[in-house]
């Protein structure tokens, strides 16, 4: 067996390890054989309930929304070849940010389940917007020029999310619950709902993993080889918005796990996408679920969401990964 195979086989080790320890730990201490009780065999009890109804489907949602974000910043990174590059940089966060805040606003949805779907459709126009802007030209799309167009856009709709919720008392409300970032509070039922939309994203994903490895060649050099530059950034843009705009509509914008888990993926795996990507998935789902159980543990009785944990524990991280030259290389 191989390094690289090796060090997937212990990610996700260390992933059902994690899973577990999600279940097990919470606000509510619940002793091991009443988790065990829980998960095979319920008799209804507080703990029982505990465990299968907030404690799973907060487990499931955290692995699959922080595999998303994994696998869309390691795209966003290769794609636009910037070391900084979150999945936001495309619009997606804004885009989903600023639906989200319409259809409070406008048609007084007031419910997750109401406003994810606006949400998600808000990330899947933004994301459209910035690749056509993106793609003006006979040039094509770039990096360049993804970048920059992603940057004007979510500017643009920050400012309307900005002048809206300065409007409408209820709105700011909702959108600083759905802002904040979060898995609690969301059943099984928002993970059914975007669920095929990441699997949808991530077989793109993999399809685009052998291009984008020639686009780190350069483009000329991918066309060389044969490589549709064109298609590959189509698709890479697909898999993106498919991704995170999933993983936003579900959870709000959960910070720095698509900056830095890429970063952390490439120092083990080296420069080959066919295995960064994998890397990113299960380093994603275990960064999720460690800040998740810390979010209720420095807390107890109450709870800190995983996206201000992430932004505590990530901010110090990235700088230390930015001062170390050769993990921010692309």
């Amino acid at each position: 067996m191989g390094r690289r195979s090796f060090g997937l086989l212990l990610l996700l080790v260390a992933l059902a390890a994690v899973c577990l320890a999600s279940i097990a730990i919470g606000s509510k201490e619940i002793p091991l054989s009443g988790v065990w009780h829980g998960l095979f065999t319920p008799t209804g009890a507080e703990d029982d309930v505990v465990v299968r109804e907030l404690r799973i489907p907060r487990t499931l949602l955290g692995v699959v929304v922080g595999i998303a974000l994994g696998v869309g910043g390691a795209l966003m990174q290769g794609h636009t070849r910037n070391p900084l590059a979150d999945p936001g940089i495309l619009g997606v966060t804004h885009g989903a940010a600023l639906a989200v805040v319409l259809s409070i606003f406008l048609f007084g949805v007031s419910s997750l389940v109401g406003y994810i779907w606006f949400a998600f459709a808000g990330a899947m126009v933004a994301s459209v917007v910035v690749f056509l802007l993106g793609s003006a030209g006979r040039a094509g799309p770039s990096p360049v020029t993804l970048a920059l167009a992603g940057a004007a856009v979510s500017a643009l709709m920050n400012g309307l999310v900005s002048a809206i919720v300065l409007l409408d008392q209820q709105s700011l409300d909702a959108f600083r619950f759905w802002q904040v970032g979060a898995i609690a509070g969301r059943d099984l039922g928002v993970l059914a709902q975007v669920l095929p939309f990441l699997l949808a994203g991530l077989v793109v994903a993999a399809l685009n993993a052998p291009g984008l490895n020639a686009l780190s060649l350069g483009e000329d050099v991918a066309r060389s080889l044969g490589v549709n530059v064109g298609r590959t950034r189509s698709l890479g843009i697909l898999a993106i918005t498919l991704l995170v705009g999933g993983a936003v509509a579900a959870c709000g914008p959960i910070g720095f796990l698509g900056l830095v888990v890429p970063h952390v993926a490439r120092a083990f795996t080296g420069p080959d996408y066919r295995w960064i990507l994998p890397y990113a998935a299960l380093l994603g789902a275990g960064l999720v679920l460690l800040a998740d159980i810390a979010g209720r543990v420095v807390a107890r009785p109450a709870e800190v969401e995983v996206g201000v944990m992430l932004a505590l524990l990530g901010a110090p991280f990235f700088i230390f990964l930015v001062r170390r030259k050769r993990l921010v290389k692309i």
